[in-house]
């Protein structure tokens, strides 16, 4: 079970990660994730980034190591990381590595409620969510064909998952678009059914109630 957590922004978890290396400045944290194209698979929001520090701070996870002047411009305080922020990180980290969470992506609660959409209005967004994910796909691809010569593997990895995930989501399309243009898709006359009329099919409502009954049962 996922443990409950002082903070629970992946960016915090971000910022640990960095101040694990070196003491940083939060614009030396911010410049390091931008570089390393973090954004990609973390919500940075560059902007919220002093409250996370702050938030670190004030639960001990990091501390002030220096404070640095240079010229006319503002002071920037240096954080190091402390053994407790260090032993968060590691645990945090591992956790999140090893122990499936269910999220809830916004695709995925699309379908669920896709059946208010048209069944012929459904079929041209999907072909249109095709289309973009293939595009998507081929400049991760010729993104990825400029750094596999110079990086070593591990420190791709999150875009080669994102890559893959993306690949299974566009056969799940694929696969989906055939049976309804087949005629295959158990329920499409349901579904059609609902887009013609507006009303639930007598069906589909008893279904349900069947399936109420059983669950209180």
């Amino acid at each position: 079970m996922a443990a409950k957590r002082k903070l629970s922004n992946p960016l915090a978890l971000a910022v640990l990660t960095i101040l694990s290396e070196r003491p940083l400045h939060q614009y030396g944290v911010a410049r390091l994730l931008r570089e390393r194209g973090k954004e990609h698979s973390i919500k940075i929001n560059y902007g919220s980034l002093s409250t996370v520090v702050h938030n670190l701070h004030k639960h001990g996870f990091i501390e002030v190591s220096d404070v640095q002047r240079q010229g006319n411009r503002p002071e920037r305080t240096v954080y190091a990381l402390t053994p407790e922020g260090r032993r968060e990180m590691h645990d945090w980290l591992a956790e999140l590595v090893a122990v499936p969470v269910h999220e809830f992506p916004l695709f995925e609660t699309a379908l669920s409620l896709i059946l208010a959409l048209h069944i012929d209005e459904a079929r041209e967004l999907l072909d249109q969510r095709l289309a973009a994910r293939q595009a998507q796909t081929a400049a991760i691809r010729e993104g990825l064909r400029g750094f596999t010569d110079t990086l070593p593997r591990v420190v791709l990895i999150e875009t080669e998952y994102q890559l893959h995930m993306i690949e299974a989501e566009i056969a799940w399309i694929q696969g989906f678009r055939e049976e309804l243009d087949q005629g295959t898709l158990s329920g499409a006359e349901v579904w059609r059914e609902i887009s013609e009329t507006g009303k639930i099919p007598d069906a589909l409502r008893d279904l349900e109630e069947t399936t109420d009954q059983t669950t209180d049962q």
